[in-house]
């Protein structure tokens, strides 16, 4: 569920999201219901969504339709590797220290990055597509250091990420036919994109005005 400022964000119903996303109300419900993406309930018990949320998911998915080959291989396999490196790290310190309110914003953060990394291998070099990692890093970070995550925890949790997609690349020769050198530009492109995610969180810890708790 969303944990945003209302007072700034703009809300779409459930209809009008949907339209937004061109898809059936009932096919965006089911999604909010599996967690895909994240909702907001009014005291009446509405859903309302975030515009922001949904134009990030529709980019997603966007990504997701114009890749094939290589790419799509690599998002299907990074997706069984990160679900089962998840269940196979649920006491990490690292996560254990998340509240509901904070795992499921990371989760949010996880879901835009997934998606963000898709489009970037698929659409080559993009400097927005960087700047848009940036910016998920950024808001990243300022969630860990608002509980007064360690730096270093910080960084664990955001590297198993990294190494999740690093290894569901590693492991592609095994699965399909691929040239060495696509799967090293592949590799590539993963490295250059979270670089840019982590290099953010450590830029928000290591701002001057930086105040634990706050």
């Amino acid at each position: 569920m969303a944990n945003v400022n209302t007072d700034t964000e703009q809300w779409l119903s459930l209809s009008d999201a949907a339209k937004r996303l061109n898809v059936h109300p009932t096919t965006l419900r089911r999604w909010a219901d599996n967690g895909d993406i994240p909702i907001m309930l009014t005291p009446g018990g509405h859903r309302r969504f975030a515009l922001a949320d949904i134009d990030q998911f529709a980019q997603g998915r966007h990504g997701l339709r114009r890749t094939s080959g290589i790419e799509q291989a690599w998002a299907d396999r990074a997706l069984v590797v990160t679900r089962q490196e998840i269940m196979a790290h649920q006491n990490a310190h690292w996560l254990t220290a998340l509240d509901e309110t904070t795992r499921e914003r990371n989760r949010m953060l996880g879901r835009q990055l997934m998606a963000l990394t898709l489009q970037y291998i698929s659409n080559g070099d993009d400097e927005r597509l960087i700047d848009e990692a940036r910016r998920i890093g950024g808001e990243y970070g300022r969630t860990c250091r608002q509980i007064n995550m360690p730096l270093t925890d910080a960084l664990q949790a955001s590297m198993f990420f990294r190494d999740t997609m690093i290894e569901s690349a590693l492991q592609l020769p095994e699965n399909v036919n691929i040239r060495p050198e696509a799967n090293v530009r592949l590799l590539r492109r993963i490295n250059t994109l979270l670089n840019a995610v982590h290099l953010a969180v450590a830029e928000v810890y290591d701002a001057p005005d930086f105040v634990p708790g706050t």
